[in-house]
């Protein structure tokens, strides 16, 4: 079975959202160490809602609002880290992320090794990529391949509650170290049930999670291209028998190699879908793990999805082209399995996956 999830709320689900107010929660109240800082963590929409009211719970000293100065504030962060805090620091789009590039490739994720292990940089920043409503080229990016690519630095795309509330648990309470999350602002309204007994599959803070099985076809998605994968997944079940694998990669920058490589040597057929370009990107390292250690599983040329290579736009009848789309991924899907582009499948209705997973709500 797949991941049990449904857009719209429900008291017997956990959101997204709800996930992560928990885990901050959690993690202010059990160690004092955590502060939590960014632009808008202690305003009233609080992150879309993952931080609201904990400035009032843990004062202005533990989470707190910072100036427009990304390079400066993580410079602030990590020298927190430096001197035994914790700091949790967000960026309500990831591309503000990127004017803070000099401090975490240069120094976060370089400070342990240039000084012999004596210093540890704990920290996690959080992030929000994808699509909402027309955010256009500047605030729609995902570049998880380029902290990816850094050694010294632990990159997560978490694509539902459970791996959320295991992750940062884990790693807060770890404390070794930097860790950037992106987290789907598609994602924040999307209600996962809780399986009724363990998962077959322990769901660790790194590396890969098994969120489907099959026998046809391997696919290797990323964030909310997960609950994609297993929409289509089940859609060509229903309709064509076909049996498709997903793998939640969630850890870019440590995927569980065995079990991607188990995978395909099992199915013979792999796609890999992430929500950013596929040139130079996780769908590229991907590939390039399956060519260097087993090319003979595969019986069928790799198959990459994601975004167009170009700027995204900001009309959302462009914007729906630009992004991967349940119809082109069950097309590519069935395309592999048959072995040919004129497979015969019926295909799911085209949707936005704006429209799905989330409807206008204001403002950013």
């Amino acid at each position: 079975m797949g991941l049990a999830y449904r857009i719209e709320e429900s008291a017997t689900l956990v959101t997204y959202r709800d996930a992560l107010w928990r885990t901050m929660h959690d993690a202010l109240a059990r160690d004092p160490s955590v502060i939590v800082m960014g632009q808008g963590v202690d305003d009233h929409k609080g992150i879309f809602g993952s931080t609201t009211g904990l400035a009032t719970t843990f004062g202005a000293t533990r989470v707190f609002d910072v100036p427009l100065a990304e390079d400066g504030m993580t410079g602030v962060a990590l020298g927190a880290a430096l001197g035994g805090l914790y700091p949790i620091q967000t960026h309500i789009r990831c591309d503000f992320a990127l004017l803070a590039v000099n401090q975490l490739v240069n120094m976060v994720a370089k400070y342990r090794y240039m000084f012999g292990g004596r210093f540890r940089v704990p920290m996690l920043v959080r992030t929000v990529i994808g699509r909402s409503w027309g955010q256009g080229a500047q605030h729609s990016q995902s570049p998880q391949a380029l902290f990816a690519h850094v050694p010294g630095l632990v990159v997560v795309l978490p694509s539902a509650a459970d791996s959320i509330t295991a992750t940062y648990d884990a790693l807060i309470g770890e404390k070794q170290v930097p860790v950037i999350s992106f987290e789907h602002r598609l994602l924040y309204d999307v209600a996962f049930r809780a399986p009724a007994s363990a998962p077959e599959w322990p769901l660790a803070p790194l590396g890969s999670i098994l969120r489907r099985r099959g026998r046809d076809v391997t696919v290797v998605a990323t964030s909310i291209l997960v609950l994609e994968a297993l929409r289509a997944a089940e859609h060509l079940a229903r309709t064509a028998g076909i049996e498709v694998e997903v793998i939640d990669l969630h850890c870019a920058s440590h995927p569980d190699r065995e079990m991607i490589l188990g995978s395909v040597a099992r199915t013979g057929r792999l796609i890999v879908a992430d929500t950013s370009w596929c040139a130079y990107g996780v769908a590229a390292e991907i590939c390039r793990l399956v060519c260097e250690h087993d090319p003979s599983a595969l019986r069928a040329p790799v198959t990459t999805i994601g975004m167009a290579p170009a700027p995204c736009p900001t009309a959302k009848t462009l914007e729906d082209l630009f992004y991967p789309s349940l119809r082109r991924l069950s097309d590519e899907i069935a395309a592999l399995a048959r072995g040919t582009r004129q497979h015969g499948i019926e295909l799911p209705a085209e949707a936005s996956m704006a429209d799905v997973y989330k409807k206008f709500k204001g403002p950013f």
